[in-house]
Order: structure tokens, then C-alpha cells, then sequence
């Protein structure tokens, strides 16, 4: 997630300082991804030093807070953040792929007892994204019902892939896998990992 641009886009709105872009920004995304603060002042410090913000003269609150604008060259930042879609070449590291794929390796680890293990943890949060959508829908804050939807998706997704993972199990039952064999995929086969 790139705290860079959406800080960038929160000054859109005017000048702000770093408590206020943080409560914005959780305002805004339903604090689904909260900011810590000191990372709020570090990125403004590295988008001052970029020439993308500026300090605004005199614009320090009374609790001396200082307030930062856009320049120019950070507005063009923010358009051209938003008309760029977001690479999706080489997936992120996925801790529950991993787990699985490392469970099936490692000797007296039920696969199966995992795969249930997260689905039923998956559902109960799916259960609760739908609760918040609900109030979220009656107070008509479009920003979080978007954040919501997607977290609805990807909860939905993975079901989907538990379900595929328990059925690919159950075919797969009683062959012996590659992994714990030795037999390794060529590696110009594997899908490149973000590191």
C-alpha cells in the first residue's frame, strides 16, 4: 500500500498536518489499514525532501503542529498515481499459501485440520465485514463501503480457494508429493516473488 501517494491525495484537500492526515486517512478507509504517526511525519519528511510537499508558512496550529501543502510537482504525483493501475506482476508473499504449502512438507501436520482451521476463521470474518457493509450502507460513506466490498471479495476468494485446496487435498490423498520427494518445479516455471 503506497502511505506515500494516499497522503499525497489527502492533500488535495489542503494543507494538513500529520495527525490530521492519519485521522483522515483512517476516516476515509474505515481505519481498515491504521497509520502509526511516526510513519505519517517520516513520509512527509521524505515528500518534503522529494519537493512533492512544502511546510506552509506560518502554518503551524496553536499546539505547533506543522502543516504541510501540496507543490505542483506533488499534485502531478497524486494525477499520476491515480491514472496508473497497480502493478500486479509478481504476487505478494501470501502467509497462508505459505503455510499450506510448508505444512504439506513438514511430517505429522494435517493438512486438512489447517485448511478448516482458516475457513472457519475466514467465514467468521466475512460474517463481520457483511455486519459493518449493513451500517456502512445506512450512513452512505461510499469510500468505506468500496474498502468493505473489497475485503468482502478477497474473504470470499479464499473460501473459494479453501474449498479448492480441501478438494485438490482429498484427489491428491493418496499420492506422494512431489515436495517431500524431492522433485522440485524448474525454476523458470515459478511465479516471481515480491522480496
Amino acid at each position: 500500500m503506497s502511505i506515500r501517494n494516499g497522503l499525497l491525495a489527502l492533500l488535495e484537500d489542503g494543507a494538513m498536518y500529520g495527525y490530521q492526515l492519519r485521522a483522515e486517512f483512517e476516516a476515509r478507509t474505515g481505519a481498515t489499514w491504521p497509520l502509526n504517526i511516526g510513519q505519517v511525519y517520516t513520509t512527509l519528511g521524505r515528500l518534503e525532501r522529494d519537493g512533492l510537499v512544502v511546510p506552509v508558512e506560518s502554518g503551524d496550529d496553536d499546539d505547533g503542529y506543522r502543516r504541510y501543502a501540496l507543490t505542483p510537482a506533488g499534485r502531478d504525483e497524486v494525477t499520476g498515481w491515480f491514472h496508473t493501475p497497480v502493478a500486479r506482476g509478481a504476487p505478494p508473499r501470501d502467509e497462508l499459501a505459505i503455510k499450506l504449502a510448508l505444512a504439506l512438507t513438514v511430517p505429522g501436520v494435517d493438512v486438512n485440520d489447517v485448511v478448516r482451521t482458516q475457513r472457519t476463521s475466514t467465514v467468521r470474518t466475512l460474517q463481520d465485514y457483511t455486519r459493518l457493509k449493513v451500517r456502512a450502507d445506512e450512513s452512505g460513506d461510499l469510500a468505506w463501503l468500496l474498502v468493505l466490498d473489497s475485503l468482502v471479495f478477497q474473504a470470499e476468494a479464499e473460501i473459494r480457494w479453501l474449498d479448492h485446496c480441501e478438494s485438490r487435498l482429498a484427489r491428491f490423498a493418496d499420492r506422494p508429493s512431489p515436495t517431500r520427494t524431492g522433485a522440485r518445479q524448474p525454476a523458470a516455471e515459478r511465479i516471481p516473488v515480491r522480496r
